[in-house]
């Protein structure tokens, strides 16, 4: 029985190293293989070319990449629901531009054959078996993105009636409304969790689906950052209980709205706050750890291409003296996809939502 149970081990301590070899070695082939992929579509589906024209023909290139970088990160992690995951996100965008679903499968049927072509046999089954799950779920994956600002919350309509003023440029009104809310007695968690958070998601909805802009969505965001700045001094009214959290994204994330807030609410709990933002660099996080005697490190990475680059700054805090001291909490969506994903790169805990970051910080210190 034991003897069973020793090769059942190993087999599956095999199988992770594949996966891992498989997906380091996508990473490096990437650009080629996405390059290689569009060639051999378009060159049997000359129809491609006179539909999309060059410009189309290079964006199906850039979603080859990304199709790639996403499933190289699935192997790599061992969670083959991150490109599940994907592809459903990519469904409801692929509608949005009126991209038929049968050209996506085709250009991943593709992306299979150069991937059996240029891995070893045992990588390309790994590979494959992450895409044919994808593609298996695929058609019964919904095109569609359900609204965020539905339900029975209290706040539902001043979520609408801030998105309203968001999308109409109005900045001013947006603000007023929130200051307006606050000063009526709405508890700042409350605009927070009913307001802030469903609004963005909406935000990012709307854009998936072609309805705004990149730049509309940037000014959206600037503008609730703003809202949020001007609820600054409720924030810091509290009793202060001698914590420390450090927050900041990974090298190359920008979106740092959903940490902000999650920072907030630390110190709604009487946390002092360290928030270093966007695309923060190794080096200066670990001297920040030890010169502001943090307890808690915050890491954000909002998609799953980066999980990578949260692993390598884990490692660089563990490496350092005080870093070993330091409990490390990871979140974003990936984290929220595969639950156990924060354990493979050693960090302490995870959360799905900032008062449950809160609490989860507050148990590994206890």
């Amino acid at each position: 029985m034991c003897g069973l149970y020793d090769t059942g081990i190993q087999e599956e301590w095999v199988m992770s190293e594949v996966m891992v070899r498989a997906g380091d070695r996508l990473s490096a082939l990437t650009e080629t293989l996405a390059g290689e992929a569009v060639e051999r579509q378009y060159g049997r589906r000359p129809d491609l070319l006179a539909r999309w024209g060059e410009q189309g023909k290079s964006r199906c290139r850039e979603d080859a990449v990304s199709h790639l970088s996403y499933l190289a990160q699935a192997l790599r992690v061992e969670e083959p629901s991150l490109f599940s995951d994907y592809l459903a996100w990519v469904k409801v965008l692929f509608r949005s531009l009126q991209i038929p679903d049968g050209d996506l499968m085709e250009n991943l049927r593709i992306l299979k054959e150069l991937v059996q072509e240029s891995l070893s046999f045992e990588e390309a089954r790994a590979a494959g078996e992450i895409l044919d799950e994808g593609m298996r779920a695929f058609p019964g994956l919904s095109g569609e993105s359900p609204c965020f600002l539905e339900g029975s919350d209290d706040l539902v309509g001043t979520a609408r009636r801030y998105l309203d003023f968001l999308l109409a440029g109005d900045r001013r009104g947006a603000v007023s409304l929130i200051l307006e809310a606050a000063e009526g007695g709405v508890p700042i968690r409350n605009l927070y969790l009913s307001v802030f958070q469903p609004v963005q998601r909406e935000i990012g909805r709307l854009w998936q689906t072609g309805k705004i802009t990149v730049a509309q969505e940037h000014f959206c965001t600037a503008a609730t950052q703003l809202a949020m700045s001007q609820l600054y001094p409720r924030l810091f009214t509290g009793e202060r209980k001698g914590r420390r959290l450090l927050a900041a994204c990974v090298s190359g994330e920008l979106h740092e709205i959903g940490l902000r807030m999650v920072a907030d609410f630390f110190e709604m709990e009487g946390w002092d706050t360290y928030f270093m933002g966007a695309s923060t660099p190794a080096e200066g996080l670990i001297r920040t750890l030890e010169e502001q005697d943090i307890h808690v490190l915050a890491i954000s990475a909002t998609i799953t291409p980066h999980v990578d680059r949260v692993k390598n700054l884990v490692e660089k805090v563990r490496a350092h003296p005080y870093g070993r001291k330091v409990r490390i909490l990871v979140g974003g969506h990936p984290f929220n996809e595969a639950p156990g994903l924060w354990r493979k790169l050693g960090a302490d805990g995870s959360a799905t939502t900032a008062s449950g970051a809160v609490q989860t910080a507050l148990s590994l210190l206890s």
